[in-house]
């Protein structure tokens, strides 16, 4: 009997990893859903609405710039002139040009795929990289906890292969669920865009662009599993990919969040993990130093910059990848099972 056919038949019955993949799936729908009744298409009657809340405002602008200019003349001629109210000279009190007031600020949420589907891959690869890692944890860490992994080496002695097999069985898995969840993911918000939004200036370059970031989304997701599975498998229990996953997140990167920013690090993002994860899936994240001034021949203060690439994330990733499994790898070949 196949071993990988074994372990994807396993992985598929744990009914931990079902209701797990199904709770991430519920949740995307949610997001999907929740876009969808926020939006609406803007048609000729929203964009008259709006040109008449614009005019509107603009009309309470003028009666309050007329009302406080009469106000003015009056305490000037009355002696009673309060300079933090009211300027030197009254007439310059005057309402705003009426294009100063867009009818654009006034129209509904709309979704406009091209705009907006980019920052919806961020919260879709965030969830699956969550289950994947989880999943990942508790598919070895109960193998281990219950004995399961003991009895499969006298069966299948040969250790780094038994442990391996069992990763391809989880990365096909999710793979399995990561793929059709992006096809979904697509299709769902291009019929947001169609029903509540515009899907114009939609490209092949566009769609290019957008099929890449999923596709990092899908292979963050993988990597995250992985790590889930290692760790678990270093401490031989689901709770130690967990509790790691809690010391470094929550206490490491926030305390140390807090004191970088005690210290006065400049750039201080660029020393937290999430920062890299965000980098990967969006390109690039620039970081800002506004406490150093870069003047413009215009007199503008431009904060200094640093960037963080998907180049330098995919090497943090992988170095970690490498070095949290190949300390698995080590542990399962060197280590006492009994």
């Amino acid at each position: 009997m196949s071993l990988y056919r074994t372990e994807l038949r396993r992985l598929a019955k744990r009914r931990f990893a079902r209701w797990m993949t199904l709770l991430g799936l519920l949740v995307l729908a949610t997001v999907m859903i929740g876009v969808f009744f926020s939006n609406q298409k803007i048609d000729a009657a929203a964009v008259a609405k709006a040109e008449r809340q614009a005019e509107q405002q603009y009309q309470e602008q003028v009666r309050w710039s007329e009302q406080e200019r009469l106000a003015c003349e009056r305490s000037k001629t009355e002696g009673t002139t309060d300079p933090n109210r009211f300027p030197a000279d009254c007439s310059v009190i005057t309402p705003p040009p009426p294009e100063a007031i867009e009818a654009r600020w006034f129209l509904p949420s709309t979704f406009d795929f091209r705009e907006s589907f980019g920052f919806t891959l961020l919260p879709f690869a965030a969830i699956l990289a969550l289950v994947g890692f989880v999943v990942g944890a508790s598919f070895v860490g109960a193998e281990w906890s219950t004995g399961g992994m003991m009895n499969l080496l006298l069966w299948r002695p040969k250790r780094l292969t038994v442990l391996l097999t069992k990763l391809a069985a989880l990365l096909t898995g999710v793979l399995a669920v990561a793929l059709p969840a992006a096809v979904a993911w697509f299709g769902g918000f291009w019929l947001v865009a169609v029903y509540r939004g515009s899907t114009e200036k939609v490209t092949s370059g566009v769609w290019q662009s957008f099929a890449l970031t999923g596709l990092r989304g899908i292979v963050l997701a993988l990597l995250m599993a992985t790590v889930g599975f290692a760790l678990a498998s270093l401490g031989r229990h689901t709770a130690m990919a967990l509790g790691g996953a809690i010391a470094v997140m929550v206490v490491g990167q926030f305390g140390l969040a807090i004191l970088l920013d005690m210290a006065g690090v400049r750039f201080a993002e660029a020393w937290l993990l999430p920062t890299y994860a965000v980098a990967w899936m969006q390109k690039k994240v620039t970081l800002e130093d506004w406490e150093a001034c870069n003047a413009t021949f215009t007199g503008e203060c431009r904060p200094e910059t640093f960037d963080v690439t998907w180049q330098q994330s995919s090497v943090l990733l992988g170095v970690g990848l490498v070095v949290i499994l190949g300390a698995a790898l080590w542990a399962m070949r060197r280590r006492d099972i009994s």
